[in-house]
This record gives C-alpha cells, sequence and structure tokens, in this order.
C-alpha cells in the first residue's frame, strides 16, 4: 500500500514538482552583464578578454564578496589589455549595479589616456635572401610607422610573417638577431627594431617513394617541383592534394625531411597505401526542367600499374530518359592535368519536340598549357532525331465550327512519329577551357571561357556540312562583402549546308534554367509546323448533325480531310542553327549559408542573326541554402518579353 501511495504522490504532484526545480535552477543561475565604452572595436574586444568578470559571468556560484573581488581586478586588466594597442595610462570607472537576485551588470567608462607614439621603425633583412621579393615585399608594406600608435599585435604579426616566410621557402637557418620594442612611457614614445638573418635558401633534394599501388615513375609524374628546384613548402603541398586525388593511394604522406646543411637541400619523404580499387557511388537530385535524376557509377581506379582508370556511369531522368556512358582513361603527360581518354555512350534525351537517340564513340586528348586545358576529340556518332506529332488541342479550330479532340472512342491513342533525322558521321574537334589558379584536374563547375570547335562533313559521313562554333563566357565580380554580380553569356553559331539534314542533337535549344529562366525548358528555339493528330467533329450548320473525321498527322494534309483548314497545322520546336543567352545576377549572401538573389536573363535559339527581335527576356528572384551535402536553389522567373506565369525552378543535388 505504501508503495502505491508514493506512486499517486508523484503522478498528482508531478507538474509542481517541475516548477521547483526549475525555479531552483533559475535561483542557482547568475548572469553578469558587461558594457564597455569609451574604446573602439578592437581595444574592447581585447578588453573583454582579459577581464574577469567576463570568465565569471556565467558562474552559478556568486555573491557579493565575489563580485567586489572581481571588480578591485578591473584597474590592472583594462591596463593590461590595453598596453599592447599603446595605451599605458588609462583610466577606468567601474560601475557594478544588482539587478537581480544574482544578476549585475558591470559598466566600464575607460579614458585610455595619450598613447605612445613610434618615434623609430628599423626593419630589415640580411644575409642571402636580403633581396628575394619574398621579404621586400613585406618590408616594403610594413604594418606600422613612425608617428603611428604602438600597436604590439600588429609587431608580433610581422615577426610571425617573416619566420614563416622563411620556414615555408627554404630559408632553414633563418633566425631573428633583433626583435625589441622600447617604450618609454613617460615620454609616451616607442621604438621598433626587427632584424632576420635569412642563411642560405635550400633546394629539393631527392625524393623517397614508399608505395605499392603504382609505378614510382609515375609517382615521380605527379611531383609539383622537381630536384634542385629552390625549396617551396606549397609545392609539397601540392603534391600531397594531387597525387591525393588520383585515388591511388589511402593514408598518404607527403612531408620534408631532416636538411641535409652540407648539401644544403631538404628531401621530401612519400608514404601511402594501396587504395580500393572498385569504388561504387550512387547520387539523386531534382530539378524542375529535368524532373528527378539518379545516377550509379562504377569505377575502377587502378586498371593497372601504369596508373589507368576505368569507369561507367548510368544515369535516368525524366528528360534524359537513359544514358550509359563508359570512359578508359590514360595518363599521359603531366598525369594530373592530362589524358587520353576513349568513351563510349548510349544516350536517348528529350530536346523540346524531339526525341533523339544517340550512341557515341570517341577519343579525347587532354592538354594543358599554362591556364588553358585543350581538347582535341573525334567521335564516331550514330544518332536519330525523331519528331512526335503535336495533339490537337479540344476548341474550335476554323471555319465551319469544327472541333477538335479526342472522342471517347479513342482511336488515335498516342503521337505519332511523323518526322525523323538519322545521322551516322565523325566528329572531329576542339575544346578550349579557361582554368582556375592551382588548378589540379580536378573537375572544372565553373568556366571563365570556353570555347568548343567541331563539325563534320560528307567525306566524314556527314548528310550535313556544318561547322559550329559554341562560346561560353561567366565572371562574378564581388561588389561589396557580401554582395556579388554575376555576369554569363553564351553564344552559337553553325554554318551548315542542309539544315533539315542536320541532326537534332547537334542543333542549339534555349529556354528554362541555366538559360532563360520564365521560359519551359528547351521552349525557345525555331519550329516547325505539322499537322496535328485528332479526330474532328464537322458540325452541317443546316441539318446540325456531326461527322468524325480522322487526322492523322504529318507536313501535307492527311487524305481522310475534307480540306487542309480542317486539319489544323501546331508548331512543334526543333532547334536552331544558332542561339544567344545571357544572365545578369546579383546574389547576397546571407548568415548560416542562405542566400538570395535578382536575376534577369535574354536569349534564344534562331536560324539567323539579322532577326533581333527574337531574343525573349525573363526576370525573377531566387533562394539559395549552401550546405555541405546538398545545395538548394529555388528560383521564380517570369517571361518579360511575352504573356506568362511565373515558373518555378528547384534545384538540389545531394551527394549518397
Amino acid at each position: 500500500m505504501a508503495s502505491r501511495f508514493r506512486f499517486r504522490g508523484a503522478r498528482w504532484t508531478r507538474v509542481p514538482v517541475v516548477l521547483v526545480l526549475l525555479l531552483a535552477a533559475a535561483a542557482a543561475h547568475a548572469d553578469i552583464r558587461v558594457t564597455v565604452r569609451g574604446v573602439d572595436r578592437e581595444l574592447r574586444a581585447n578588453v573583454l578578454a582579459y577581464l574577469s568578470f567576463e570568465r565569471y559571468k556565467n558562474s552559478r556560484h556568486l555573491d557579493a564578496e565575489i563580485i567586489e573581488r572581481l571588480e578591485n581586478r578591473v584597474q590592472s586588466e583594462v591596463s593590461a589589455a590595453l598596453e599592447p594597442y599603446g595605451y599605458f595610462q588609462p583610466t577606468v570607472h567601474p560601475t557594478v549595479r544588482q539587478t537581480g537576485a544574482n544578476d549585475w551588470h558591470v559598466v566600464l567608462q575607460i579614458d585610455p589616456g595619450p598613447p605612445v607614439i613610434l618615434r623609430t621603425v628599423d626593419v630589415r633583412v640580411t644575409g642571402p635572401g636580403a633581396d628575394d621579393p619574398l621579404f621586400t615585399r613585406i618590408t616594403g608594406d610594413l604594418p606600422f610607422h613612425p608617428g603611428q600608435r604602438l600597436n604590439e599585435a600588429a609587431y608580433e604579426r610581422l615577426k610571425s610573417e617573416l619566420l614563416q616566410t622563411a620556414a615555408t621557402y627554404g630559408y632553414v637557418e633563418a633566425r631573428l638577431t633583433r626583435h625589441e620594442v622600447l617604450v618609454n612611457p613617460r615620454r609616451k614614445s616607442a621604438s621598433i627594431a626587427l632584424t632576420l638573418a635569412t642563411g642560405v635558401r635550400y633546394r629539393f633534394g631527392t625524393t623517397h617513394i614508399r608505395q605499392s599501388a603504382v609505378k614510382n615513375r609515375l609517382v615521380r609524374r605527379f611531383l609539383r617541383y622537381r630536384p634542385g628546384q629552390l625549396f617551396d613548402l606549397t609545392q609539397v603541398l601540392r603534391t600531397q592534394f594531387v597525387l591525393d586525388d588520383t585515388g591511388y593511394f589511402s593514408d598518404l604522406e607527403v612531408v620534408p625531411g631532416t636538411p641535409d646543411k652540407t648539401g644544403h637541400t631538404v628531401p621530401v619523404h612519400i608514404s601511402a597505401k594501396p587504395s580500393r580499387r572498385n569504388v561504387y557511388s550512387f547520387a539523386a537530385g531534382y530539378a524542375t526542367d529535368t524532373g528527378a535524376r539518379g545516377i550509379i557509377s562504377w569505377q575502377d581506379r587502378r586498371v593497372n600499374e601504369e596508373g589507368d582508370r576505368m569507369s561507367v556511369d548510368l544515369e535516368a531522368a525524366q528528360l534524359t530518359k537513359y544514358s550509359l556512358q563508359s570512359r578508359y582513361i590514360i595518363p599521359i603527360g603531366d598525369p594530373a592535368t592530362e589524358n587520353l581518354t576513349f568513351s563510349a555512350s548510349v544516350e536517348q534525351r528529350d530536346l523540346a519536340a524531339v526525341t533523339a537517340r544517340t550512341m557515341t564513340v570517341g577519343a579525347h586528348l587532354t592538354r594543358v598549357t599554362g591556364h588553358w586545358q585543350t581538347i582535341w576529340f573525334i567521335d564516331a556518332v550514330h544518332t536519330t532525331g525523331t519528331v512526335d506529332s503535336p495533339i490537337c488541342p479540344v476548341g474550335k479550330l476554323g471555319p465551319g465550327g469544327q472541333s477538335c479532340g479526342i472522342t471517347s472512342t479513342d482511336r488515335v491513342k498516342a503521337p505519332i512519329a511523323i518526322a525523323s533525322v538519322v545521322g551516322n558521321m565523325l566528329v572531329p574537334g576542339v575544346d578550349i577551357t579557361s582554368l582556375p589558379s592551382g588548378y589540379f584536374g580536378e573537375p572544372i563547375f565553373e568556366h571563365g571561357v570556353s570555347i568548343e570547335l567541331r563539325g563534320s562533313h560528307g567525306a566524314l559521313g556527314s548528310k550535313a556540312d556544318f561547322v559550329q562554333l559554341r562560346v561560353a563566357l561567366e565572371r562574378v565580380f564581388r561588389l561589396a562583402p557580401g554582395w556579388h554580380l554575376l555576369l554569363r553569356d553564351a553564344f552559337g553559331a553553325t554554318a551548315v549546308s542542309h539544315f533539315n539534314s542536320m541532326p537534332p542533337v547537334m542543333r542549339f535549344f534555349a529556354g528554362g534554367e541555366g538559360s532563360v529562366r520564365g521560359f519551359e525548358y528547351n521552349s525557345l528555339s525555331p519550329a516547325q509546323t505539322f499537322f496535328a493528330t485528332g479526330v474532328y467533329q464537322i458540325t452541317d450548320p443546316s441539318t446540325k448533325s456531326t461527322t468524325d473525321y480522322t487526322c492523322y498527322a504529318g507536313t501535307s494534309p492527311p487524305a481522310k480531310a475534307v480540306n487542309p483548314v480542317q486539319c489544323p497545322m501546331l508548331p512543334q520546336q526543333i532547334g536552331g542553327k544558332d542561339m544567344i543567352s545571357g544572365t545578369v545576377e546579383i546574389d547576397r549572401n546571407l548568415p548560416h549559408n542562405l542566400g538570395i538573389a535578382a536575376f534577369f536573363d535574354y536569349g534564344n535559339a534562331f536560324n539567323s542573326f539579322h532577326i533581333p527581335h527574337l531574343l525573349q527576356y525573363g526576370a525573377g528572384i531566387g533562394f539559395r541554402v549552401r550546405l555541405p551535402v546538398m545545395t538548394l536553389g529555388i528560383d521564380v522567373g517570369e517571361p518579360l518579353s511575352q504573356p506568362g506565369s511565373p515558373r518555378l525552378y528547384i534545384n538540389f543535388s545531394p551527394r549518397l
């Protein structure tokens, strides 16, 4: 019975007990709020770093006696905080006011007093590296000068920068032979003397390699330095990054060894274990234009000891019905950035009203010169482009009061293929792309400049002789902290003998995300009219009787049609010879990896540059969420050049 009684008591008094515990916790928690006045933000931050009040602000055990002891420390702590900034005689007026049972508000009114002024500054570099631009860049742009207030923090940063530069670039024996700050508080003056003796600059010595994943001679081709070159620790780090990106290794280490003070060299040690050869990955994403998509990939990261790689990617999406692509990559030249790739792919893709099926086998040679990547390629292409017939919408379509639509008999069940272009050809070309600084061969997601030239001829199997140029330009300008201006332009032009025989996969389309937002994906291009598929009900005005006529698609009137006007012709986008598109976008970064954007897009695909009014325009706003595993973009774009409703664009690509 006693046990049951206690259970009931706990049950009926649960809420009051919780309240009592919360009140007790609140009563035990103390809070100190500190306000510092009279100094700028930098000095205020240093004062708070020195104050004992700040360290005790969330203490649970505070009473009047502790507060008094903390207050007695204020003068010495503020003085210590201000001295590195040249203030040696500050005056502090602290006010401590109790605002609650365990809450206090501390106000410090500080007069820093007259600052100590630098009278002389003597910073010099001596020894073999005295004239090295690495050091003259620093000594030529000192953070302090005579006549300025003493700032010991800037002095310490200068010392660290000189020593770090020496260590990074091979001045192994560098040391500070003089480093002093002399202060005369009475005269409010100070002098700085700093001298770095560099010693000789060391060079790269022997590289020792211990690994079994690939041949050592391949590893040496990845090195960002050569024996005998002046030592540069940044090139050692670059080598680490490059070797890590290959996927050949695990537990990789690239570290400098003990300097050889006789030969003035620094050896480098590379050690690693083989990584797992076969890698499987899965990815999923969604975009308004392309719909849901998924990718399954397999990669053999080390086919052999020569470092060859092989991969197979299978992709399925609402736009790309399927895509199967295989690559075999052979490292050549500088294997971090150059390779010979053999590829094969099979793909079905919807291009506006065209269904394109393409099989490609090709070879691509990638070379890098300076900040430019050049890819020479030749592809053997078999492609078909099929135009499906338009479905006639229900409504009044012409004289005589005929209406168009599929009747309940459902005699026309689906679109009919009404036009087809088949191509079997060799397509050689070249792709030139600008590279970002410090490029190591990783995928390029942003192109400053990209130029592609490709073509084919009757002698190479093409039914239409053509030469095609594609140019893309992109630049981001920093307008102000957190503000960026994105300018993006794309241009395409084709010289072709028989455009109607040119495969649709070689033509241009515009509209949608990444092109002209506010318009449907690939909806902007020249159109060709076709007779629509449908069943037409013809009403005789005198007898009020109706007759059904089946209209089959094509480019000429169906045989069963009463006359051509009774089988309406509807436009279908089939792609154009030329294209222009561009974007002007302003982005604003927000806290917590968020951002907003406003954009203006323009562009179109057409068959002649002599018709400027064909350009279409759209504008809108966007929202960005940047996360480690996913980037989410939400844009709302509205067409400006023709009537239309706003379109929502959602794009996110999580990596699984």
